[in-house]
């Protein structure tokens, strides 16, 4: 069982910067990977960035260069910076987390994969 709860949401203009956080809470002794997803209005979840097993990530093209995912273990946190955000940005940001062994640049395209869940936080950019 993993608890996810994510925080740093937010309305920015474009071209702004939000860092979001995700507080991990694990209650197994499996390894598991971590990950960001989002889901606009009308549109399926989508992976935006994340760690695999081995410490290796992989971005969606759309976020490439202005985006980082970061994950810090001693602090059990999961984290997003997101920098030059733009209208199409705009979605529902959701922290998850897997235990299944795929490559970063595979399982960003699987949301399937991943088992636990946070609430998500909203992320809105106006123009």
């Amino acid at each position: 069982q993993v608890d996810l709860v994510e925080s740093g949401g937010g309305s920015v203009q474009a071209g702004g910067s939000l860092r979001l956080s995700c507080s991990v809470s694990r209650h197994t002794s499996s390894r598991i990977s971590l990950g960001w997803f989002r889901q606009a209005i009308g549109k399926e979840r989508e992976g935006v960035a994340v760690i695999d097993l081995g410490g290796a990530t992989a971005y969606a093209d759309s976020v490439q260069g202005r985006f980082t995912i970061s994950q810090d273990n001693a602090k059990n946190t999961l984290s997003l910076e997101m920098d030059n955000l733009k209208p199409e940005d705009t979605a529902k940001y959701f922290c998850a987390a897997s235990s299944r062994n795929i490559a970063a640049w595979m399982i960003i395209q699987r949301p399937d994969a991943y088992v636990y869940w946070g609430q998500g936080t909203q992320v809105t950019v106006s123009s």
